[in-house]
């Protein structure tokens, strides 16, 4: 049994938003092996606003709108309890105080905070589940490399 954290590149398939769902069948049928294994899969809060300014930014009013709707119906099952995944906490104070001070150093490399507020809940994750696989599913080849085994 494994542990997932969903990053916005797949979390955009899954929904799917126009022109960011190119990988869609192949997310799908991975989603399904992840489900029949068992595997936990987590939602990251970033991956949630990430998609969301995605969605926010279709030049279709209408599609924008089905969108909004259908990111809402699935992250709101996620609340619910109702959805293959769970959302993470959203961040406390503190942490995000030290994103803050971390983030100018990762900044420089090119690492947004969307993905480091990614890769700090898959290093609590890791710690959390330590006997279990943690990665990043991800499409973003830095984010790839995030895998406890």
């Amino acid at each position: 049994m494994s542990v997932a954290l969903i990053d916005t590149s797949v979390f955009c398939n899954i929904i799917p938003i126009p022109n960011r769902d190119q990988n869609r069948d192949e997310i799908l049928d991975r989603l399904e092996e992840l489900i029949n294994d068992s595997t936990t899969l987590l939602l990251p809060m970033a991956a949630v606003l990430e998609a969301g300014n995605h969605i926010a930014h279709l030049t279709n009013g209408h599609a924008r709108r089905d969108t909004a709707r259908l990111f809402c119906k699935l992250v709101c099952d996620a609340i619910d309890g109702t959805s293959p995944w769970t959302p993470t906490p959203f961040w406390d104070v503190l942490i995000l105080r030290k994103w803050m001070n971390e983030f100018p150093d990762h900044a420089k490399t090119g690492i947004g905070l969307g993905d480091l507020s990614i890769i700090r809940e898959w290093e609590r994750q890791c710690s959390l589940n330590r006997t279990r696989r943690v990665f990043i599913w991800s499409l973003d080849e830095h984010l790839r490399g995030y895998d406890s085994h």
